[in-house]
């Protein structure tokens, strides 16, 4: 577990949650892993820092994290178990390649007036947002050509 809070162990804190051993230990490995992790994987993940931390746990871990936008689960490789992203500021964003299953990230985003009109409009509180785009990616727009052109 690290020593030094990140700055989403900080929004918990600062939210009024407390910092628990496993929501922390959770919070690590999702971090640590770049936030692209099913629940099974995360599972694994926490049972190799400390089996003392039960399924429940990290389940309720992940819930917390999704309603306080820190994690969004995603369906990125159209299957029944998600796969939870970080979000970094609140958003995330990903291509992924309907040929071949590659996942792209990028991270501007020109999603922030549209959340504003939304709250305006519908009087909601938005906090964050997940972006999905499907295609296909470069190497495979450039296989379907050369397909075509022979």
């Amino acid at each position: 577990m690290p020593e030094l809070l990140s700055q989403r162990a900080v929004r918990l804190r600062e939210g009024g949650h407390k910092l628990t051993h496993a929501r922390l230990t959770v919070l690590d490995v999702l971090e640590k892993s770049g936030g692209h992790l099913t629940s099974t994987e995360l599972l694994e993940k926490v049972n190799t820092i400390d089996t003392t931390i039960g399924r429940a746990s990290v389940f309720r871990a992940l819930d917390l994290f999704t309603r306080l936008s820190l994690v969004r689960p995603t369906y990125i490789d159209s299957s029944v178990t998600p796969t939870y992203v970080l979000l970094p500021d609140g958003h995330h964003h990903h291509i992924i390649c309907t040929n071949c299953g590659r996942v792209i990230e990028f991270a501007d985003c020109s999603l922030i007036p549209l959340a504003g009109e939304l709250e305006t409009r519908l009087g909601v509180k938005i906090n964050g947002h997940l972006l999905e785009f499907y295609g296909l990616c470069e190497n495979c727009v450039s296989l379907a050509v050369a397909v075509v052109d022979k």
